[in-house]
């Protein structure tokens, strides 16, 4: 059965690409890393993105956000590319299709030094035809829940040095939420400068909402003072200390179809002191 025809009836489902959803950053990295001719480009994502639809019907596949590119934004970006030239290891929490893995490969990061990890194997598996590397890139791909104490996560306790969570954290409630960040927190190299990065749907005032988001239902949109106030909690719990550096930043125009006015995304650094 066609996604288009058959499951695109929603609103978070855009047949075509509108303007802008795939921006230069990924039009620039499609053509350039995965050598695919400019005027390919958008009937190549449209293709891939079909058959990831069929996968599972997450918003971000039906509104093209997997080719969004945003670790290349933040401030640490430089600092990252650094460590991982010198051997650090990069963790890609919920990576669904490696973008952000294939702009770090692109930009001069050791592909080995990176892993990936998503639910969902075939999105795994769609990385590659969309980014046509499946014999260049040297990332380690793992399949896992977070929740899950006997997934292949559990064999790395404390070996990263750098964890990206885009869009991940936000899946679920309050409660949930924590359990999570203590998970992820555990995967972190145990020494200081250790560090998490990543944005994720936050609020000027923070609290929870019911949302069919794939995840619990639930949605704990934060804001800079209670994300803070959460990681002190978890460092009070697990006995270390966290510094949390983070921003409300407005939401663009497509994504507050979907938002209230006071929706906007949180970005942040979580580093280990």
């Amino acid at each position: 059965m066609s996604a288009v025809t058959d499951d695109g009836n929603v609103a978070w489902f855009d047949k075509l690409p509108n303007e802008g959803q795939i921006g230069p950053e990924a039009r620039r990295l499609l053509e350039t890393y995965s050598r695919i001719p400019p005027e390919d480009v958008e009937s190549h994502v449209l293709k891939i993105r079909d058959e990831a639809w069929n996968v599972f019907p997450y918003p971000c596949i039906g509104q093209f956000r997997f080719v969004d590119l945003s670790l290349n934004t933040t401030a640490e970006y430089p600092e990252i590319l650094q460590r991982l030239s010198q051997g650090q290891q990069l963790l890609d929490m919920a990576c669904c299709f490696g973008q952000e893995i294939r702009q770090l490969a692109a930009d001069g990061a050791p592909s080995e030094n990176i892993y990936g990890c998503d639910l969902r194997s075939e999105y795994i598996s769609l990385g590659y035809k969309l980014f046509r590397d499946q014999d260049t890139l040297r990332t380690k791909f793992l399949l896992a829940d977070i929740f899950d104490p006997t997934s292949q996560l559990a064999d790395l306790s404390g070996h990263f040095d750098i964890i990206y969570t885009g869009s991940f954290f936000h899946l679920w409630g309050y409660e949930d939420q924590v359990k999570a960040s203590k998970a992820v927190a555990a995967l972190l190299r145990p020494e200081k400068g250790s560090m998490i990065v990543g944005r994720q749907v936050g609020s000027v005032d923070a609290l929870e909402h019911e949302y069919g988001n794939g995840g619990t239902g639930k949605m704990y949109r934060h804001n800079v003072e209670s994300l803070q106030k959460m990681w002190k909690e978890i460092g009070e719990d697990t006995g270390v200390s966290f510094r949390v550096d983070a921003s409300l930043r407005p939401l663009s125009t497509s994504h507050l179809r979907f938002h209230s006015d006071d929706t906007k995304r949180i970005v942040f650094t979580i580093r280990r002191q």
